[in-house]
C-alpha cells in the first residue's frame, strides 16, 4: 500500500516505518503534527520542527499540521492532515509507532476508519527489551531529546541508545520500572542516522535545558552530511 507515517522524528515513528517498508509498503510521505503545547497528549513535541531534515535525508515528503494541542480538539487537526495527504499522494493506509498507548492507537484507529484507510501498528506491544536491541542491531543511531523521570538527570539528554544505554536502562527497569522505551512518558527520542536515510544528520549546535526534575535536548544547528 501507499502509506502516510505519522512522523514524529522519534525512534517509534521512524521505526515503524522501517517496518512497514520492509513488509513492502511503499511511505508515500510524512505526517507531522506541530503541536504548540509542549504537553500534548497526542503528539511529540522535543525538536520537532527539525523532522524537516530527516524528511529531506530519508528523500520523502512531508506534510505539516499546526495544532494549539488541545486533548481531543487537535484530533481535528491530525484528521485534517490526513485528509490533505490522502488528497495530494492517494496515501491508502497510515503507519503508526504506538506500543502501549490505547489512548493515541483507538483515536487513530477511528480517524482512519471514518476516511477508509488502513491503520498499521507495527510495533504494537512488541517487547521492549528486544525492539531496543533491533534498533541497535538495525544501525539507528537515535538520541535523547527530552528526560522526564528519576533518576534520568540532565546528562541523558543527548545520550545515543546503544549497549551502555541498553545496560543502564535494563537496571533502572528494575530499581525504579522506568519503561525501557520510553513508553511512559520517562524520554523522547530523534533519530538521526538510520538505514531510511540517505544521508546522515550531524548535530552542530545544540543545548541542555533543564527545570527542577525533567529537561530538554535543543538541536538548535543541524546539516545532512
Amino acid at each position: 500500500m501507499r502509506l502516510g507515517v505519522l512522523f514524529s522524528g522519534g525512534k517509534d515513528s521512524i521505526y515503524a516505518a522501517y517496518s512497514a517498508k520492509k513488509q513492502g509498503h511503499k511511505l508515500a510521505c510524512l505526517i507531522t503534527i506541530i503541536s504548540t503545547n509542549p504537553d500534548s497528549y497526542m503528539f511529540h513535541t522535543p525538536s520537532i520542527l527539525q523532522t524537516k531534515y530527516q524528511a529531506k535525508a530519508m528523500n520523502i515528503p512531508i506534510v505539516f499540521q499546526k495544532t494549539k494541542g488541545i486533548k481531543e480538539e487537535e484530533l481535528k487537526d491530525l484528521e485534517k492532515a490526513i485528509q490533505s495527504a490522502v488528497k495530494k499522494y492517494k496515501i491508502q493506509g497510515i503507519v503508526t509507532g504506538a506500543i502501549q498507548s490505547v489512548y493515541q492507537a483507538s483515536r487513530i484507529k477511528k480517524i482512519c476508519d471514518k476516511l477508509k484507510l488502513k491503520c498499521l501498528n507495527p510495533l504494537w506491544k512488541k517487547d521492549s527489551f528486544q525492539y531496543l536491541h533491533e534498533l541497535i542491531k538495525n544501525n539507528f543511531k537515535v538520541i535523547l531529546t527530552s528526560v522526564s523521570a528519576y533518576p534520568l538527570d540532565e546528562f541523558w539528554l543527548g545520550r545515543e541508545i546503544n549497549g551502555e544505554f541498553f545496560s543502564d536502562i535494563k537496571e533502572f527497569q528494575k530499581k525504579y520500572k522506568i519503561h525501557p522505551a520510553g513508553e511512559g512518558g520517562e524520554f523522547e527520542t530523534f533519530v538521526i542516522d538510520c538505514p531510511l536515510f540517505k544521508k546522515k544528520i550531524q548535530i552542530l549546535s545544540a543545548k541542555r535545558i533543564w527545570n527542577k526534575d525533567s529537561g530538554r535536548y535543543v538541536i538548535e544547528k543541524i546539516k545532512l552530511i
